[in-house]
């Protein structure tokens, strides 16, 4: 029977990333054993009902242990591997900027990590149950974490880069962590794309890009229900820069002026919340503009089963910051629901305009009214993107699909590459 796989995060469990979660179900499903590792406690107070359901247990990296017990770990990787040890060592003392960029660690503490994670690694050797491959999720110090568990240990690696993660850190750093990994796999054509362009050629064949995927069953479409005076229009999203929420109240107000009539909720939190109340205020939208705050999946289910139209609009913000595929369109789509969006990041991957969904440039206000206002006044149209983005999502954004592959990774299965150079 093979041992477990360590999946390694930056905290756990975090609302906004619930495709983690799923992923891990998905492969528990298929009957591969896990061990989650989380850098530190999300903290967050409303949690996603599924995480129940996992059946891996969790250590938290940052919770405080004795000196006695840190200083067993180090003598026991020593003895262990004492080549390794001293090797991993002077390689983190001599390249402390491989903390650099988009990081809340220092190299240093990375290794503090790395030493906690891989005392366990040998842990597990020793009493018969080795563990078969690492799986890191974000780019940034998780992935650091997981490149120094392997110079300590040996256990190969893999990493899947998401967003800000993949693009905020220097790309120096991203081929090291790149050289050594036996996998690197990213969610969307437009990270491919970057990976691409920013490591070496000989690095192609290690990238692999595998969609989040969704349950199908749970996120299902609703029998069509009457067309009603007053559209109701939902989104979900943290409410950060990249989001756009700015841009489409404006939009909103805009549809307000030309007579439409609409209920906007908005699902989910975050620093810009006071900023875009006020905003939504000073646009004349307080009767139409709600703020639900963060809500788990039950409630969001619940949501998307009463609206008519799901609207997200991210943008691109000026220090690179972006999305990937967001998975709450990927949700919104999967339950028959018309979309509009926006072409930032890996959303044209996703939605293809005037086939699945309707998009619009990136912080191009007047566009995002039009198609909403398109979509708002054609009925036929709306049912007719719906059915085609569930089908979408069934073709391409299955989560028991997205686990299958990954299962293929950790056992060193190849897969077909997507590098394309």
């Amino acid at each position: 029977m093979a041992g477990p796989v360590i999946v390694l995060v930056r905290s756990w469990p975090r609302l906004s990333q619930t495709f983690v979660v799923n992923e891990v179900l998905a492969l528990e499903r298929r009957g591969t054993s896990l061990e989650i590792f989380s850098m530190v406690r999300s903290g967050e107070v409303v949690v996603q009902p599924q995480v129940a359901e996992v059946r891996a247990p969790v250590r938290y990296l940052a919770d405080p242990q004795s000196w006695r017990t840190t200083v067993l770990q180090h003598l026991m990787l020593l003895t262990a591997t004492p080549l390794r040890y001293a090797r991993t060592w002077a390689f983190v003392l001599r390249h402390p900027e491989l903390s650099a960029g988009y990081s809340t660690t220092s190299t240093l503490g990375c290794l503090r990590a790395a030493v906690r994670v891989a005392a366990v690694v040998t842990w597990l050797r020793g009493s018969g149950s080795p563990p078969e491959h690492l799986h890191a999720h974000f780019a940034h110090d998780p992935t650091l974490v997981a490149l120094l568990v392997h110079r300590l240990t040996g256990l190969p690696y893999s990493f899947t880069a998401h967003a800000r993660d993949l693009v905020q850190i220097p790309a120096a750093s991203l081929e090291v962590r790149a050289a050594e990994a036996a996998a690197l796999v990213t969610c969307c054509a437009a990270n491919a794309s970057y990976v691409e362009a920013t490591l070496p050629k000989d690095q192609s064949p290690k990238l692999h890009v595998i969609h989040h995927g969704v349950e199908l069953e749970r996120f299902a479409p609703h029998p069509p229900r009457p067309v009603r005076a007053v559209a109701n229009l939902v989104s979900v999203g943290r409410l950060v820069e990249k989001k756009g929420f700015a841009d489409l109240l404006l939009a909103l107000r805009g549809l307000k002026s030309d007579g439409h009539h609409f209920v906007f909720r908005l699902y989910g939190d975050g620093p810009l919340r006071p900023a875009l109340v006020e905003l939504r205020d000073s646009l004349g939208l307080t009767r139409e503009v709600h703020f639900l705050g963060e809500q788990n999946r039950d409630e969001v289910l619940a949501a998307l089963a009463d609206s008519d139209l799901f609207v997200l609009t991210p943008v691109v913000t000026d220090d690179g910051d972006r999305d990937g595929i967001p998975n709450v369109l990927v949700e919104a789509m999967a339950c028959g629901l018309p979309v509009v969006s926006t072409s930032a990041g890996g959303v044209p991957e996703l939605v293809e305009h005037g086939t699945n969904g309707l998009l619009a440039d990136p912080g191009d206000v007047a566009m995002i009214q039009k198609q909403i206002a398109r979509l708002l006044a054609d009925e036929v149209l709306r049912r007719q993107l719906g059915r085609a983005g569930r089908a979408t999502v069934e073709a391409h954004y299955d989560v028991n699909h997205a686990a299958q592959q990954l299962a293929q990774i950790f056992r060193g299965r190849p897969l077909q590459p997507t590098g394309r150079r």
